[in-house]
């Protein structure tokens, strides 16, 4: 979904970024792109060099770090800089916009779980030889990132039929010629939270959302502006990494509806302070 390096401030081809980046790592560039998202789309797309230097070294980021990061991302295409003075100011470039909107919308509208499911399953038959490494990882990569699991060997599945353009675009990036699509129902003969559970390792990832309500559950954290971008960026490789299942096919008690709810609490108390604090600092 979402680098190419270029020499200007518009790249000539649409940038990308890493799955790792997008789905929040914890480096300068990963929580880099979550101020972009939070503070900086919203607020005129603009952001100055020692603004991105205080917050950011609120969460732990060394000023060296953090100029590196800003470099590098702007080396990708997703900003450029201009000087002004003696100060340096930073904005999104058109691709950066189209990107955070859309992971805007991804977090935002991520609620952990589904809602009513139609019973109906995209499959995915999809092969490459052992000696066809690279196009091996970009066929598992990408459907990974479209949220497909892989129940057996050359198998991919989702109980998202409407993703059929994702794994379409997914084939046709990894090149593989031997593959077969369908999209259906399921009809008897074994267990679907077993095939689900063979999928998607949802040990790993219900242990994320444990991990998250334990850490934001507890007693408030410090000013509002580091603690929306520690909320952002940590809920924010949930879309990701989570394929969004029907409770049908999840284990008992399972926490992703929940810790969404806590999200989007807290979420709604902080972050009117932390934009009116992110303002005053930008000026």
């Amino acid at each position: 979904m979402l680098g190419i390096p270029h020499n200007e401030g518009v790249p000539t081809s649409a940038p990308t970024l890493s799955r790792r980046h997008a789905a929040g790592s914890a480096s300068a560039r990963g929580l880099l792109f979550t101020v972009l998202g939070e503070f900086v789309l919203p607020a005129g797309e603009t952001a100055w060099t020692s603004s991105f230097i205080d917050i950011l070294g609120r969460l732990g980021v060394e000023e060296k770090a953090t100029r590196q990061a800003l470099m590098r991302t702007a080396a990708d295409g997703w900003l450029h800089s201009e000087r002004i003075g003696r100060r340096t100011l930073w904005q999104l470039t058109p691709a950066a916009e189209q990107l955070l909107i859309d992971g805007t919308e991804r977090i935002y509208g991520f609620t952990g779980t589904v809602g009513d499911w139609d019973g109906r399953w995209l499959i995915v038959l999809a092969r490459a030889p052992e000696t066809e490494r690279p196009t091996r990882h970009v066929l598992r990569t990408r459907l990974a990132w479209a949220g497909l699991g892989s129940p057996a060997p050359g198998m991919w599945v989702s109980p998202h039929a409407d993703r059929l353009p994702d794994a379409q675009r997914a084939l046709d990036e990894a090149a593989v010629a031997d593959a077969q699509v369908f999209v259906g129902t399921h009809t008897g003969y074994g267990s679907l939270p077993a095939m689900a559970q063979q999928a998607w390792d949802l040990g790993v990832i219900e242990q994320r959302y444990q991990t998250f309500l334990a850490e934001f559950g507890g007693p408030g954290r410090r000013d509002a502006l580091s603690a929306t971008v520690e909320l952002v960026h940590a809920w924010r490789r949930f879309p990701w990494v989570d394929p969004a299942l029907p409770g049908e096919l999840l284990p008992k008690r399972w926490p992703g509806a929940a810790a969404a709810r806590l999200f989007a609490r807290l979420h709604a108390r902080w972050s009117a302070a932390a934009r009116d604090e992110w303002a005053a600092l930008n000026q």
